[in-house]
């Protein structure tokens, strides 16, 4: 029995022997050079080479195990000589993956910070026309709000809230190389993006109290054969929404109700005529079209790589088609090189050309405001072919059709960003290297007024004079020169240490051109010139100031890591900065962080069955902000004087901002605590924190006698360090990845933040700084102000609508109020309804944002989807001009119309009344849930590809801005100024359109 069992063993064993063959690639199709190809069971293997293509002796049914370094080992049984195809799946725990953490770099197991990483993947799956939009929903404590939903518009970016009343924009740096304006760059391009949130972004020191990101662009891969990626899609945008503004019969006997309300005579005896009316939004929004188209070469031998990449993105408009336009090219290329095995050498650039066109939005007098305020019951044009005048519709409601055809504008950005370094690894654990970056570009502006522009009686944008062509030229300049020297060591296996040393110097400066140039020849846009004008002004003569500026800034740094068998971990940093923007006695300033951690799961007393990873991890440290404009502590001359010589007026300069030699940075202390999980063989991954950070020495504006000059033309009070705010909160995400079989995997990932933002000083004399406006003649409608988040909305509370005139007389003393008015709450109790009544009615901060993102692969099908939610945040609702004769919305329709009908909107009237007063009625819940983008793709099959001698080819079509659940009445919940006071009010918004599209993926 024993023999016939070792003889079956033996067949089994030693069946015929066949030649097994194929390819292996990663996910994306992608060969792998280098994997370990292993016969189960033995020692007999192979490696794939340059293009990932192995071959192999094996019996018949016998397994092959597949190998590589980041990948999930894979066992494939072999059944026949037919080649086969194997995809790697990356490591789902990645402790081994590389993450930039600012002039270096660790595994994702040794970071004792705050870091995200967004993949390429990632980027590529959503085809974001900005890079900021693929960081909406992925990273918590990331939030970003949209401007505009124009072609082209940018992207606010705030890391853990609002810190400061100034500039809250993050330090981006793309390849080393500073970068402020994010739509030069082609998200193709990039190969990851790495966010410090915390204390230890402290190694950029005075720049890196508002976060820093760092962008990685894409480089060739050593032994890799040419390969090409072409990535291309085209789509069509569409507005999420119009407002239900009146139509023309809804509006006359609105405004007949008002005018007889103000005892005038109705305009509008015959109702029955004017129908439906102009659907004025119908008028200015378009189906827009959109295009992109991205190719990239790379390729690497033994000692080098090379990469280049080009794009082309073309996008019209949502609002005027057209006439609102975005266009960019980019040129990319990379180059590494092994001089020596110690010496290694490394460039790259990009160039960006874009052209962009605009309409005028987000304020009065917008396309948008007018689509909304203008009267239905005109048309577009008069029975001559004219464009209809909108007299009788307040100083800036005009005929929108009118306004875009007679909009002319351009902006030309040409942009260099380039990178050089070397470096030198010398007595085994030593390494010096240095590297150049630098930023040039040349930003021209073109905008043409018309003549004989009559958009009606009194109208600001009229234009009945001379026509005027407007040049407006800048030039930005900048460079980083970066020197490093870092010493790693491992000693006794066990202490591995990293030790960094450098210096920074920074500079950029500019120059700006303003000439505006009225009667110009010929009355078009490609006609003008300032070449034979009547008039040519210059700007410098205007104003008299410095059409230039030079910052500084000069920086030495160290930082120690340090780790005990990747179980204890320490990170220490000191950066010395030194800042031209301020005066002699704070020129220099010290920043710090300290950061640690513990791998739990390391220790021998942890045992758990389902958590194979944990670590906690925290970081305190002082960091700076230094964003504010050049020469803030010295006086320069950019005021306007005028002054008598021989008994005639001379107009000349004068001092401008008065000086505060004493000024100094903005500091800001953070911590964080946080801890990382992975459970069930890191199918899921876990990462939490909490963190504050209070800012102190805000950069305000404070209030000063006008006897020190500060009311003169040109002038204003200095800036002083008078301030603070505090920002904490709660940062969640939980990301769960299963490969369900051979055929099918599927991933999911959820996070969300919470925020707590309050201001914790302002030190000048009235103790608020005001900002943003609402109305005509009324106070700016937001506050910074010490016990409340910045930027939150101060006005009167309502309580209901007066229903009787003995509730009015029975109420506080309320200027011109009857049955069917807002009531307004007596705060202070003191009788009469007055400024001083005003309280916090709302916060445009929101207190929580979420993340899901869903992902399914099904053999040659594949399907992603993301959601974003912003909850808490309030806005302000001021696209109604409100006046006699301009459009409402039709909420007005559930009006006040007597006694008992409503508790909520007021009756209609042209007479006096004080319902125009800034409210809560006038700000609403702005929270909302967005599937931001969904997409299905279908990828050809390996024998497909193999047969037309390709790596890929993939189809899809997606979704983005599918659809949006929110309250809020306005167009886009989403949109903000992003100014830190005001930011949160609505003026007619362009709303982020939503865009069908339909591409490939070309790889070969």
């Amino acid at each position: 029995m024993v023999l016939v069992l070792f003889s079956s063993g033996l067949f089994a064993q030693t069946g015929d022997p066949i030649q097994a063959s194929g390819t292996v690639t990663d996910m994306t199709g992608m060969p792998l050079p280098g994997v370990n190809v292993i016969v189960k069971g033995t020692s007999r293997g192979t490696s794939t080479n340059f293009d990932g293509e192995f071959s192999l002796s094996v019996l018949q049914s016998g397994t092959l195990v597949f190998s590589y370094l980041g990948f999930q080992p894979k066992e494939v049984t072999v059944t026949s000589t037919n080649p086969i195809t194997v995809q790697l799946v990356e490591d789902a725990s990645a402790l081994e993956e590389v993450v930039v953490i600012g002039y270096g770099t660790q595994t994702r197991k040794e970071v004792t910070g705050a870091v995200a990483v967004v993949g390429s993947e990632t980027i590529e799956e959503q085809n974001p026309v900005r890079i900021e939009q693929a960081l909406q929903g992925r990273v918590a404590g990331v939030n970003i709000s949209s401007t505009s939903g124009s072609p082209g518009s940018a992207s606010t970016i705030n890391i853990r809230g609002i810190s400061t009343n100034g500039d809250n924009r993050p330090l981006i740096l793309v390849d080393g190389a500073v970068i402020e304006d994010l739509s030069v760059l082609n998200p193709n391009d990039i190969e990851s993006i790495n966010v410090l949130k915390d204390a230890t972004a402290g190694i950029y020191g005075v720049r890196a109290a508002n976060g820093v990101i760092l962008i990685t662009t894409k480089t060739g891969r050593k032994n890799t054969d040419l390969r090409v990626n072409v990535d291309s899609y085209v789509g069509v945008q569409e507005t999420t929404r119009k407002l239900p503004v009146l139509n023309a019969t809804e509006y006359g006997a609105i405004i007949n109700e008002a005018f007889v309300a103000g005892n005038q005579a109705p305009p509008f005896p015959n109702l029955r005529n004017l129908g439906m009316g102009t659907d004025w939004q119908d008028e200015v929004f378009r189906k827009a079209f959109l295009s992109d188209v991205n190719a990239t070469i790379y390729a690497g031998g033994e000692n080098s790589t090379y990469s280049i990449g080009l794009g082309y993105l073309d996008q019209d408009g949502i609002v005027g088609g057209g006439a609102a336009n975005f266009e960019r090219f980019t040129g990319r290329g990379s180059y590494n090189l092994d001089i020596t095995d110690n010496l290694k050498f490394k460039a790259s650039g990009i160039y960006t050309n874009s052209n962009r066109s605009t309409l005028l939005e987000n304020t009065l007098g917008s396309v948008l405001f007018n689509a909304v305020n203008m009267d239905p019951t005109r048309p577009v044009r008069d029975a001559n072919g004219d464009f209809t005048l909108a007299t009788g519709l307040g100083n800036e409601v005009i005929n929108p059709v009118a306004q875009i055809a007679n909009t002319f504008n351009g902006t030309q950005v040409d942009k260099i960003t380039g990178t050089v370094g070397l470096s030198y690894g010398f007595l085994d654990n030593f390494k010096i290297e240095s590297n150049y970056q630098f930023n040039y570009s040349e930003v021209r502006n073109r905008a043409f007024n018309p003549s004989g522009l009559n958009y009606g009686d009194g109208k600001v944008f009229n234009n009945l004079g001379r026509n005027e062509y407007f040049v407006n030229d800048s030039f930005f300049r900048d460079y980083t020169w970066d020197n490093l020297l870092t010493y790693t060591n491992t000693i006794a296996d066990d202490h591995n240490i990293t030790a960094l040393l450098g210096m920074s110097a920074f500079r950029t400066s500019g120059e700006f051109y303003n000439f505006t140039g009225r009667g110009v020849p010929g009355n078009t846009f490609a006609e003008a010139s300032l070449v034979g004008a009547e008039e040519v002004i210059d700007a410098r003569t205007v104003s008299g100031g410095p059409n230039e500026f030079d910052q500084r800034l000069l920086s030495y740094f160290t930082r120690l890591q340090y780790n005990f068998k990747e179980k204890y971990l320490f990170s220490a940093l000191l950066r010395r900065d030194g800042s031209s923007n301020f005066g002699p006695e704070n020129k220099f300033g010290y920043f710090y962080a300290l950061s640690g951690g513990w791998v739990l799961s390391d220790e021998d007393f942890f045992d758990s069955e389902f958590i194979n990873f944990a670590k906690l991890r925290g970081s305190y440290g002082l960091l700076g902000n230094d964003r504010i404009g050049a020469f803030g502590f010295v006086s320069t001359l950019n005021g306007e004087g005028t002054y008598v010589f021989d008994d005639e007026l001379v107009f000349g300069v004068a001092p401008g901002q008065l000086s505060n030699p004493e000024i100094k940075w903005e500091r800001q202390k953070t911590y964080d605590i946080g801890v990382d999980l992975e459970l069930f063989s890191s199918a899921i991954r876990i990462t939490a924190d909490y963190f504050n950070k209070r800012t102190e020495d805000l950069l305000l504006v404070p209030q000063v006698s006008g006897l020190l000059g500060v009311t003169a033309p040109g002038s204003s009070p200095p800036i002083v360090n008078a301030g603070s705010v505090e920002n904490r909160g709660f940062e969640f995400s939980i990301n769960y990845n299963q490969i369900i079989s051979d055929d099918a995997d599927f991933n999911i990932g959820y996070n969300f933040t919470t925020l707590k933002n309050e201001v914790l000083q302002v030190g000048n004399q009235s103790g608020f700084i005001p900002g943003g406006s609402f109305g005509f003649g009324q106070e700016a409608p937001a506050r910074m102000e010490a016990g409340f988040p910045i930027g939150y909305f101060y006005g009167l509370q309502t309580n209901g609508i007066f229903q009787t005139q003995a509730e009015v007389d029975a109420h506080a003393t309320q200027a011109n109020a009857v049955p069917g008015d807002l009531r307004y709450v007596d705060q202070n109790g003191d009788g009469v309804i007055d400024g001083d009544d005003r309280v916090n009615i709302g916060d445009p901060i929101p207190d929580v944002t979420m993340g899901l993102n869903i992902g399914f692969n099904y053999k040659n099908f594949d399907f992603t989807a993301y959601a974003y939610a912003s909850i808490g945040n309030d806005i302000v609702r001021a696209y109604d001009r409100n006046q006699n004769l301009t459009n409402k919305t039709n909420y007005v329709l559930n009006r006040w119309i007597g006694a008992g009908s409503t508790d909520t909107y007021p009756r209609v009237t042209i007479g006096p009344n004080s319902n125009l007063l800034f409210s809560d009625f006038y700000v609403e819940d702005g929270s909302y849930l967005r599937l931001q983008n969904v997409q299905v793709g279908y990828s050809l099959g390996n024998d497909v590809i193999e047969q037309l001698g390709i790596s890929k080819l993939r189809f899809y079509v997606a979704v983005a801005n599918a659809f949006t659940l929110t309250k809020y009445q306005g167009f886009d919940p989403s949109a903000s100024s992003g100014a830190p006071i005001g930011g949160g009010i609505d003026q007619g918004f362009y709303p982020v359109p939503r865009i069908y599209t339909a591409g490939l993926n070309f790889k070969f």
